[in-house]
């Protein structure tokens, strides 16, 4: 028999339906008379390949990586004056690094197959995070003072230098909010990236410019980071692969201000791609010496596969789930089916009801200070300090972060003995029900990639991918396909900790069937 409480849930929900219905409908009055950027097409075929491919025909000598890292900075200087996602550039230096990778390859005894296994993607061109450290490049996560210092990466942070290690010639950093803290991407020094399918439209955040290069095929593959959704929104938004690692696997110094000696981390660093077969390869570099942890090169039979599906996470601080979003989710969870040869389950796991409160509890728990650090360590950022200067147009600093001095400042907090337990149930919940064997369909997020400036009015929607920052598990966006506005959708793949290897094979088995990434151009 129904409560007063289930009277007020569902009332809620109405109203919820109602204001996200006016919101979507002033959005699109102000911007759906606006014309959309083109995308021109690529002129090189080699441009849409996969990182993987691109390193074959590169050792194989079919292409060379000095062509190849020419024309993907030419395809750069292209599109970058409409997406504004690339902040600076080596594009010569590049240049240089792929002759030395053709000289090389010119004059190496080594096999074909030995060069694949140590140099998995050498001569091939990526992209990275403006945010995340590379020797020589901006390094200064969108904050002001940073650029009146015109600071510049003293040397590669781990990931970037686990790339480089393995053959990856990196190109250009990319654009991000504000001390990476916010669902667009947009700054005070860089200004605002824009999706390439529809330039009225975000690419989300943080990996936002990186996303977006990527999508318009100015970047081979790229590395994001991850610490409520980072990777994986982007990636969903832009029609790509994204994955969140297992916690705790890759080193996070030179991520920001991370020095890489946390004990425990929701932040995590993760392949961005195009192509689903990059993922396995990209991640098995990116996690170094912790290889051993997970299973990436182990065989996946998806006939012993168990799949479980969510379609509406009940989260009433959030969106509700799109009927695109949830049909792409049942066509999913139904081709999965027809080769485990057993139904996919929908199931209801009442802690992810509270995703935004647990995440947000996650956050505390981070070994920085917010104020402090988007100051550059150099003062604090005080709310009551800034507030006033923002209100008359004279703050150095964006809209979000006084939304996070104002979270932290004057919203009460998430009591933290009932989030320590909630957090934990859930992810007993997850891990019992998936064990070492079954993956969970769960939503990339409740609609298509919003209009520039909406997430303002919907700014907890970002905790469909940050309840797995919280719960530390492996996550992967997979693109499904187009909404009715021409937009990408997609869904997460989700495992238990350590299961890494099944989200990166359902995700590849999804592309098989559904066609993965599709250009935000038309094809010559």
């Amino acid at each position: 028999m129904a409560t007063w409480i289930d009277y007020l849930i569902v009332f809620l929900r109405i109203v919820r339906f109602c204001v996200d219905y006016v919101v979507d409908l002033i959005f699109s009055l102000i911007y759906d008379r606006r014309p959309k950027a083109v995308i021109p097409p690529i002129d090189k075929p080699f441009l849409a390949y996969s990182g993987t491919k691109l390193a074959k025909l590169i050792r194989t000598k079919q292409l060379t990586s000095e062509e190849v890292t020419r024309a993907f900075a030419e395809r750069c200087r292209q599109i970058n004056s409409i997406l504004n996602a690339i902040v600076d550039e080596r594009f010569d230096d590049a240049i240089q690094d792929a002759k030395k990778v053709d000289e090389f390859l010119a004059t190496t005894d080594m096999s074909e197959s030995e060069l694949a296994a140590s140099k998995p993607f050498l001569g091939v061109p990526f992209t990275s995070k403006e945010s995340t450290e590379a020797e020589g490049m901006s390094f200064t996560f969108g904050i002001i003072s940073r650029k009146i210092q015109d600071m510049k990466g003293a040397v590669d942070s781990n990931v970037v230098n686990l790339l480089k290690q393995r053959g990856g010639i990196l190109i250009a950093v990319t654009n991000v909010p504000e001390l990476n803290l916010w669902c667009e991407t947009r700054n005070n020094v860089f200004g605002q990236t824009v999706n390439c399918y529809d330039s009225r439209r975000t690419t989300g955040g943080s990996s936002g410019g990186e996303a977006t290069l990527l999508a318009a095929c100015g970047s081979a593959i790229g590395i994001g980071t991850d610490v409520g959704g980072s990777t994986r929104m982007p990636a969903y938004y832009c029609g790509i692969y994204g994955h969140k690692p297992t916690a705790d696997l890759i080193s996070t110094k030179g991520l920001t201000f991370r020095a890489g000696n946390e004990t425990t981390t929701m932040v995590a660093a993760g392949p961005m791609s195009r192509h689903a077969e990059d993922l396995v390869p990209f991640l098995d570099v990116l996690v170094g010496e912790n290889r051993s942890k997970l299973k990436l090169n182990d065989a996946v039979d998806l006939t012993n596969l168990r799949v479980f599906y969510i379609c509406e996470p009940g989260d009433l601080k959030v969106s509700s789930v799109c009927s695109e979003n949830q049909r792409a989710i049942r066509k999913a969870a139904e081709y999965l089916s027809t080769l485990t040869k057993k139904p996919a389950k929908h199931v209801d796991i009442p802690g992810f009801k509270y995703s935004q409160a647990l995440w947000r509890h996650g956050m505390t728990k981070e070994d920085c200070n917010f104020g402090f650090d988007v100051g550059n360590r150099e003062k604090e950022v005080t709310l009551t300090e800034e507030l006033p200067k923002f209100l008359v147009g004279k703050s150095n600093h964006t809209l979000p972060v006084i939304m996070r001095l104002l979270d932290l400042n004057l919203l009460p907090q998430t009591n933290v003995e009932w989030a320590e337990k909630e957090t934990s149930q859930l992810l007993r919940d997850v891990k019992d029900l998936l064990g070492d064997d079954g993956v969970l369909l769960f939503p990339s997020g409740p609609r298509e990639a919003p209009y520039h400036y909406e997430s303002f009015l919907r700014p907890y929607n970002f905790a469909y991918w940050g309840i797995f920052n919280a719960l530390k598990i492996p996550a992967t966006n997979v693109p499904m396909g187009f909404s009715k506005n021409g937009l990408p959708i997609g869904l997460q793949v989700v495992a238990g900790p350590y299961n890494d290897h099944l989200c990166l094979a359902v995700a590849r088995e999804l592309e098989k069937e559904f066609g993965g990434w599709v250009p935000p151009f038309i094809s010559n």
